[in-house]
């Protein structure tokens, strides 16, 4: 009995409960990165690392999320999505949280700043991320009502237009990456090389946020 109540707990009225709430840390993380990257082109050292800080703690949120569910799920639940495939999708969603607390990392650890010219840029690129980390989140939510209908009828039309917009939004952030790539090339002989390595770095790892959230929601279409 005090298993099954713990299961409960965890699951609550929803198979899906354990990756909605997981996601919902993950985009909670990820949006810092926000506030990280205009404290940063405002030299606002002292911010930047209190933000850090809250996104280490919030991506440690996620891990422990992730770590209980794989430890407490049983291997013979029965629910609409495959055991397995359920903790593959906890696995993408968990890198999410882990490329923000890498890229804060290093931003913090270098005292990262990018030059004026590709400063709004790459704020640009993160809110074009942020978007679409929560577009994910909305695709995840939605399956709660896939699962009611037995992935038919009108609900999969909603998923269907909500994976089209994810896809849009990361196409988005795709054309964003190309113009920052530009604007730091054309002024990168003028700073610390390994800087502009770390640099190029962080616009990879923030793009693969993009991609990582997209493919969150492709994983439910399939």
């Amino acid at each position: 009995m005090a298993s099954k109540n713990y299961l409960s707990g965890l699951f609550g009225a929803s198979p899906v409960a354990p990756l909605q709430a997981h996601m919902t840390i993950v985009d909670e993380c990820v949006t810092k990165l926000i506030d990280l990257f205009e404290n940063m082109a405002s030299g606002n050292t002292a911010e930047v690392e209190k933000i850090y800080q809250k996104i280490a703690s919030l991506e440690q949120q996620a891990d422990d999320k992730k770590q209980t569910l794989r430890e407490h799920l049983p291997s013979g639940l029965f629910m609409p999505i495959e055991r397995q495939d359920l903790l593959d999708a906890l696995r993408t969603q968990d890198l999410l949280a882990n490329r923000a607390r890498d890229i804060a990392g290093i931003i913090v650890g270098r005292k990262l700043q990018f030059p004026e010219q590709a400063a709004q840029r790459v704020i640009e690129l993160v809110k074009a991320t942020v978007e679409t980390c929560h577009q994910a989140l909305r695709v995840v939510n939605e399956l709660d009502e896939l699962v009611e209908t037995g992935f038919r009828g009108h609900a999969v039309h909603v998923a269907e237009v909500m994976l089209a917009e994810l896809d849009d939004l990361e196409s988005a952030t795709d054309r964003i990456q190309v113009s920052l790539r530009a604007d730091l090339f054309a002024v990168e002989k003028e700073l610390y090389a390994v800087d502009v390595m770390f640099m190029y770095r962080i616009i990879e790892s923030i793009a693969d946020i993009a991609d990582d959230a997209e493919r969150v929601g492709r994983r439910f279409q399939l």
